[in-house]
């Protein structure tokens, strides 16, 4: 086989297999109740008055700032 039919095929698998699935966000199961409580860093759910959590330093802070 030539170099050229063997990476047309390459390309056409992985761009069909790239196409595969649903766009968007996961679907829960059927059974699954609804989530109710609030996201940690939503800021609800706490007692009032509660201190924030202190930031601790990480080695990337730097790259992710």
């Amino acid at each position: 086989m030539s170099r050229a039919l063997v990476l047309s095929i390459l390309v056409a698998t992985a761009l069909a297999v790239a196409g595969c699935g649903v766009r968007g966000s996961l679907e829960p199961p059927p059974s699954a109740k609804a989530d109710t409580t609030a996201q940690a860093d939503s800021g609800q759910g706490k007692p009032a008055g509660a201190a924030p959590k202190p930031h601790r330093e990480f080695i990337l802070d730097g790259l992710l700032r």
